[in-house]
């Protein structure tokens, strides 16, 4: 995890529900339904379209937000590149967060923003 990445832990506590994932197991594919986003408890996940690795995140991260945001399919796959433990944030926790602590929409912002930055340099 970066330095300047937003850490999403507070969404992790102890009894929350969670999902796991082998090393090596896809969690969605690119072109998927969406109807959640996933908070990193635990382990590192991959980010790929096609055969390229867009990134690879770290516990404490988020991926799957563009779905709730634009109610598209998926646009990328995601892959355990080891054991992950995932917190599934469906849309109505993520409009309950949204209302409840707007700091907490503007970090999901700064997520999307820096990766759209990151994609444009890459092209």
């Amino acid at each position: 995890m970066s330095s300047d990445a937003i850490d999403f832990s507070i969404l992790i506590g102890p009894h929350v529900p969670v999902r796991s994932f082998n090393a090596g197991e896809t969690i969605f594919k690119e072109g998927d339904p969406a109807t959640e986003l996933y908070v990193i408890q635990k382990g590192r996940v991959g980010i790929q379209t096609g055969n390229r690795l867009l990134d690879t995140l770290e516990a404490n991260s988020i991926f799957g937000e563009m779905a709730l945001v634009d109610s598209a399919p998926r646009s990328a796959t995601a892959a355990a590149v080891t054991d992950v433990t995932l917190v599934p944030i469906s849309e109505k926790q993520f409009l309950f967060l949204i209302s409840q602590m707007p700091y907490f929409a503007l970090n999901v912002m700064r997520v999307s923003a820096r990766r759209l930055r990151t994609a444009n340099k890459a092209i």
